[in-house]
């Protein structure tokens, strides 16, 4: 850990004396939660939010950000449980998680090339939770990919249009392949545009040792005050008779400039054992300059009894209440 922090300080410092023409961007988020579980006992184990009863830490974020003429570079590197939960499994103990490195060229003004370590292009919430309106995560989050490492060129066909496709590593979260492998999952996105306010991304990531997945990501600005979110993905593992589908919706509702509220509504269902959930979280989101307050409260219930009492009966539901802060920066 030691280590990644001398890095960071070399580069910054490296960024300032040589190259003060083209300036640095430094970017990043801090997190941290109380959770209540109502069976007080830990349920609902989606990503990163799962303390039952405990002040945790999610994760200190920080990117760096640079273009020079063509070429542009974005590190990202995170520390705490919320990063380090993403970390390759060979790795013990590790307190960092590398959440992007890659770099592009464009090509043209339509053409971009970028090859290295990328958040992945699957889903409709993201790892850093300034993104998501949400603290916990849904199921659709949890079973995808995180990250993808390969190389992609990225077209914009018109202003409404663009297409990407891309050959990644065999599995995903893996920042290296299996030699045997290599690049072999290909990858592929049509964004449309088809009104102002409306954007809709159509995803397929497919490999022989990753598997298929089929994802569709939407987003529409109805009003200046409401907005409302899709994902539907359906993912067929290697193996036959695994994998999972599902869809969520996200409406939101801006009441004012530091205070809104949002509903996530998810059914999943898991083709390896057969089981479904429905998934109900509601969050607002109180804002005072970078910083967020998100209150939460959610409800699951699933068709098989895969929850627990803290007595250690298992149950078909599961409820808790959230309480994140959140500074971007």
């Amino acid at each position: 850990m030691k280590k990644v922090i001398i890095i960071l300080v070399l580069v910054l410092t490296s960024s300032y004396l040589f190259a003060q023409d083209t300036p640095l961007e430094f970017s990043g988020s801090v997190d941290a939660y109380w959770k209540y579980d109502f069976a007080k006992t830990e349920n609902i184990q989606t990503s990163f939010a799962t303390d039952h009863n405990s002040l945790s830490l999610g994760m200190i974020d920080l990117v760096l950000k640079k273009k020079t003429g063509k070429t542009s570079f974005v590190g990202e590197v995170s520390f705490g449980p919320r990063g380090a939960g993403q970390s390759i499994p060979d790795v013990e103990g590790q307190s960092f998680h590398i959440q992007n490195l890659y770099a592009t060229y464009a090509a043209t003004d339509k053409l971009s090339l970028t090859a290295g370590y990328m958040g992945t292009f699957i889903g409709y919430e993201l790892i850093s939770p300034v993104s998501n309106f949400h603290y916990s995560t849904s199921y659709l989050f949890t079973s995808g990919p995180f990250q993808n490492a390969g190389i992609k060129a990225n077209y914009v066909v018109s202003s409404k249009v663009s297409v990407m496709v891309g050959l990644f590593n065999d599995q995903w979260n893996a920042y290296k392949a299996i030699p045997e492998f290599g690049l072999n999952a290909f990858g592929a996105q049509l964004s449309v545009t088809p009104a102002e306010g409306f954007t809709a991304y159509f995803n397929l990531l497919t490999g022989s040792q990753s598997g298929t997945i089929v994802d569709l990501t939407a987003a529409y600005q109805l009003s200046p005050k409401f907005k409302l979110g899709l994902n539907g993905a359906d993912y067929s593992g290697v193996e036959t008779g695994t994998g999972y589908s599902g869809i969520a919706l996200y409406p939101s509702l801006s009441l004012s400039d530091s205070f809104a509220l949002g509903l996530r509504a998810e059914s999943f269902k898991s083709k390896t054992t057969d089981t479904s959930v429905a998934a109900f979280t509601l969050s607002a989101n109180l804002k005072s300059g970078g910083l967020t307050f998100i209150p939460e409260i959610r409800l699951d219930s699933a068709s098989e009894e895969d929850f627990y009492l803290a007595n250690g009966n298992p149950t078909k539901s599961a409820s808790q209440f959230a309480l994140a802060m959140v500074y971007g920066f």
